[in-house]
């Protein structure tokens, strides 16, 4: 009903609200071509096309770039390789008589076509085999990414504190310094960790320190702004009763806002943590250390066996990363 004083008259007289008016048809018809509009900016039209064709395709009608594309990876990437195999002479000071564990030598064949003389020629060569080695690089370049997560989590943590301080409302000494340390952390949080990465590959050069420092610099500006919020949203109470009993500000902060936000504090830590070995995963692609380095190359390679493998490492480490976070959080929070 549209107001109290239809109730005074009978049923049959009230006034219902009109969901279905001219306006409502009207701003629905320009949501709907805005709606349009971006969808086919962002391509999503197409992808709708692509995906109703792989699904036809899936089921035998029509062809489908998109499944063939998916069949030929799957078709690829299985078995999953595991096993390192490197040809003898490229491998250093190699010592038939002391082979690393479980590894062995096999013969191949390697035939070359000659197209000036028309003829082909072959000779044996010897490769060094490890059951198990390509796994073991893999793992020991995932525990490389963890690293890399883990050091960029820390120095966040070291650059994000004292600005999270400064830039709560209540606690900044001055009203520039809020704004100041604002901005650093808006600016920290507008970075991208891929740009950021670039720019130090440069800098510092190929390898996990750029992916670190990467990480540091963006995810700073995310948990220096949750930190800051938290200031700010602490209950007063306590607060202004310590303040009233003529503790200073510091010790305000420390008795009656620590303690309130920490858990919150904590939460946060523990989500960038995790975010950030996801994130260090990809940084590699441009050179900045960890397993990304690995795919990328392999990606390039079509090996798409070692791909599946790095792909299942990766799945597997997310998982249990989640299993030890909600185990440290039901102990922490």
């Amino acid at each position: 009903m549209n107001s109290s004083s239809d109730q005074s008259r009978p049923w049959q007289q009230w006034d219902f609200h009109r969901a279905i008016t001219p306006k409502n048809i009207f701003i629905a018809l320009v949501l709907f071509v805005l709606l349009s509009i971006s969808a086919h900016n962002t391509e999503i039209d197409i992808a709708v096309v692509k995906t109703s064709k792989a699904i036809l395709s899936a089921i035998g009608i029509g062809e489908s770039q998109v499944l063939d594309g998916a069949v030929r990876f799957a078709g690829k990437a299985f078995p999953l390789q595991i096993a390192q195999r490197t040809e003898v002479s490229r491998v250093e000071d190699f010592d038939p008589e002391n082979l690393p564990l479980f590894a062995y030598v096999e013969f191949a064949e390697n035939r070359e076509y000659d197209v000036m003389t028309n003829t082909w020629s072959s000779e044996t060569v010897e490769f060094l085999v490890e059951p198990v080695g390509y796994l073991t690089k893999v793992l020991k370049k995932m525990w490389e990414t963890v690293e890399m997560g883990f050091w960029g989590t820390m120095i966040s943590i070291m650059i994000s504190l004292p600005l999270g301080i400064a830039a709560s409302r209540n606690y900044a000494p001055f009203k520039w310094v809020y704004s100041l340390t604002r901005g650093i952390l808006s600016f920290h949080r507008s970075m991208p960790e891929l740009i950021l990465a670039l720019f130090l590959v440069l800098m510092f050069g190929f390898g996990p320190i750029a992916g670190v420092l990467a990480l540091a610099i963006h995810t700073s500006g995310v948990l220096g702004k949750f930190f800051a919020d938290e200031i700010e949203n602490a209950p007063p109470g306590p607060q202004l009763a310590l303040g009233s009993s003529g503790a200073g500000r510091l010790k305000v902060l420390y008795y009656a806002v620590v303690p309130h936000v920490l858990p919150a504090w904590i939460a946060y830590v523990q989500y960038i943590f995790e975010r950030n070995i996801r994130t260090a995963t990809v940084l590699g692609i441009v050179g900045a250390g960890g397993i990304g380095m690995e795919l990328k190359g392999r990606w390039d390679l079509f090996d798409y066996g070692h791909v599946a493998t790095i792909l299942l490492i990766i799945f597997i480490t997310v998982v249990l990363l989640e299993a030890v976070s909600q185990r440290i959080r039901k102990k922490t929070i």
